[in-house]
């Protein structure tokens, strides 16, 4: 039986596919071959889980470095098209189906991107069309616009939602709009260093397998139904 007044909402890329990698790979090697001789790794790999065009300003923000209107599209298709292919997460299918919550997909891509992945994956099969991106709301992550606008449109409060982000821009985004948050750091992208940088940033609980989602999300109700007596 599914449980409708409480959420899980998900993140897509990083949480449902393994897709971080992958873009900040095309990121990396369609900056440097534009700008030859100069190592952006340092600048883009702190930035992820942001919009591919704030990274892009950010990355061009170095001195002597810009990129046109054209480049942006340009780089900000092909580190969609090469997202678009990244495998699911590990365990994540197992997961999801364990979980006896409403859920929703609240990214920081497009719309129509993150629509394309559920389908191709099957995942659509428990979001259906509950989907939330960052190109119907005012403001991406870190605000909390598209956590909110997920509140909203599952018509719940922001405290019946439990969020699960890999990204300190995810996660701050979440926190903003007073979601708890579990970090996922079992992605291609991850490293140790990011448990602190996730709790630092709000995040409750910190996991590397997405196996062990369905424990922390039976921990997070029993612990609202405590709070509710």
């Amino acid at each position: 039986m599914t449980v409708s007044t409480h959420a899980l909402i998900c993140d897509c890329d990083g949480v449902l596919i393994d897709s971080e990698a992958i873009a900040a790979r095309m990121l990396v090697h369609e900056l440097e071959s534009r700008w030859p001789g100069l190592d952006v790794a340092p600048v883009v790999m702190p930035l992820l889980g942001m919009r591919t065009e704030h990274v892009l300003d950010a990355t061009a923000a170095q001195p002597e470095r810009t990129l046109s209107a054209t480049d942006i599209e340009a780089i900000r298709e092909a580190v969609s098209a090469g997202a678009m292919e990244a495998p699911l997460v590990d365990g994540i299918v197992e997961a999801l189906g364990q979980v006896p919550l409403r859920k929703a997909c609240a990214s920081n891509s497009n719309t129509a991107y993150v629509q394309a992945v559920l389908a191709r994956t099957g995942l659509v099969e428990f979001f259906g069309d509950r989907v939330f991106c960052a190109d119907s709301v005012a403001q991406p992550k870190p605000a909390p616009d598209v956590y909110l606008a997920a509140a909203r449109g599952l018509n719940l409060t922001p405290d019946a939602c439990l969020v699960v982000e890999d990204s300190v821009t995810g996660v701050s985004a979440a926190s903003a709009a007073g979601m708890t948050v579990i970090g996922f750091i079992g992605g291609g992208h991850a490293n140790d260093a990011q448990i602190e940088a996730l709790r630092a940033a709000g995040a409750v609980n910190v996991c590397d397998d997405m196996r062990q989602l369905p424990v922390f999300v039976t921990q997070w109700m029993e612990r609202v139904a405590i709070g509710s007596h």
